[in-house]
């Protein structure tokens, strides 16, 4: 297997142990991008992307803080280690970043101090109606947006997200009469960045640090830092220095502005977990369909649902699970095992199926698709009364489970049947 950390026997040895569909994680490669981003003062996980304990976990052991967006994350947080409290001059160890509350979250900011990155000018009344009374963070739309997919672009005005720059100083004037002080200022319109792009966003930033003033002290370049899905690609990875460069150029310009030292954070989710995740799969049937060849296996978009939401394109590796030379390719669709035509691995946005050219493999082969650590388990769903997949990680040369597979008894226990 090309593009992997991960001998494949150790592959066929998972499969054998923990059964498939099985997600596997490589403990090396999070490690390794965590160190790349470390030239940003400060590196916040964007756990939605992967949020596993074990992975924030060990994210968190390489000094990054973390980014929730939902109750429940912020309920991950603090069960992998990480702390609450937004203490001045402190770096927040857990962040909310959403456009709305709800109760839990709500509640559960209140109760652990948990500082708040706000995505609709209501959420400030809203705190201040908890009784919450501290530094925000206000999340910027700058009136335009970038992305991979439509559905990726976070920005401008078809998008629900972040607050439209035009309002930054009623939000200043809101906090300010509830006894709160906006200090700092995030900016993340759509992944896929290229840097042509991003010195916009940065510009952005800089006109947007001029609405709030001299209590700026963090700015936040938000995520979107991409990675090469295609195999062909492959190679170096993004020119951190470059693109590092281009924020810090922004930072600079804004403390020269203001006065005093302004805080950088970058905030990747995608960078981190991407590449260290497989999805691992059995060939289960091998069919023509008219002239086409089918490979269909046994996960599904109820498994990794990128293909089908995006049109995402994933490497996809084949293991002959007795051992045999793999010499001859074919062209092939690969199918997961879901009433649904669009429960394809290989199509495009749109929903256009295409062949791709892989190994002639058997009924009982494995099917690897690669880079599937980000949104993959984290969109998985029990969509056909499918149970969620466990999750391995490779660590020190062999493979720990992470979280086990959902049982049947857990994927009922919380259904009811009443009397009728």
């Amino acid at each position: 297997m090309k593009n992997t950390n991960i001998p494949e026997e150790q592959f066929v040895k998972a499969a054998a142990q923990f059964g498939t569909p099985l997600w596997i994680y490589d403990r090396a490669t999070i490690e390794q991008r965590c160190k790349e981003v470390k030239v940003f003062d400060n590196v916040r996980f964007a756990q939605k992307a992967c949020p596993n304990l074990s992975v924030i976990s060990l994210v968190r052991k390489q000094g990054c803080v973390v980014d929730a967006v939902s109750a429940g994350e912020i309920v991950r947080a603090l069960k992998a280690g990480y702390k609450g409290g937004c203490e001045k001059g402190k770096v927040p160890e857990i962040v909310y970043t959403a456009d709305i509350f709800d109760k839990d979250a709500l509640e559960l900011v209140k109760e652990h101090n948990i500082a708040v990155n706000v995505g609709s000018p209501d959420m400030i009344q809203q705190l201040a109606d908890a009784g919450v009374k501290s530094e925000l963070t206000i999340r910027v739309n700058p009136g335009f947006g970038h992305g991979h997919s439509r559905k990726t672009n976070t920005g401008g005005d078809l998008s629900k997200h972040g607050i439209w720059h035009e309002q930054i100083k009623d939000c200043v004037k809101l906090a300010q009469a509830n006894g709160m002080w906006i200090t700092g200022l995030h900016m993340h319109i759509g992944s896929g960045s290229d840097f042509e792009h991003l010195a916009s966003v940065a510009e952005a930033m800089c006109d947007a640090s001029r609405r709030l003033g001299s209590h700026l002290r963090t700015i936040s370049a938000g995520g979107g830092l991409p990675i090469e899905y295609h195999e062909e690609n492959k190679g170096p990875h993004i020119d951190m220095a470059a693109y590092y460069g281009i924020w810090d150029g922004a930072r600079k310009k804004i403390q020269q502005s203001i006065g005093h030292d302004v805080h950088l954070e970058v905030e990747p989710g995608r960078y981190l977990v991407a590449e260290s995740g497989y999805l691992m799969a059995e060939i289960r049937a091998v069919k023509k369909q008219g002239d086409n060849l089918f490979y269909i296996v046994d996960a599904g978009f109820t498994d990794l649902v990128r293909p089908s939401f995006y049109g995402s394109y994933h490497q996809i590796s084949v293991i002959a699970r007795d051992g045999r030379e793999l010499n001859e390719t074919v062209d092939a669709v690969v199918g997961g095992p879901l009433c649904e035509s669009g429960d394809v691995f290989t199509q495009e946005e749109g929903g256009f199926v295409v062949t791709r050219k892989l190994p002639k493999a058997k009924v009982g082969d494995l099917l690897v698709l690669h880079d599937a650590g980000a949104y993959g388990a984290a969109m998985s769903s029990n969509y056909n009364s499918r149970r969620y997949a466990a999750e391995v990680m490779y660590t020190n040369g062999e493979m720990k489970v992470v979280r086990e597979r959902q049982s049947f008894e857990q994927m009922l226990q919380n259904d009811k049947i009443i009397e009728f």
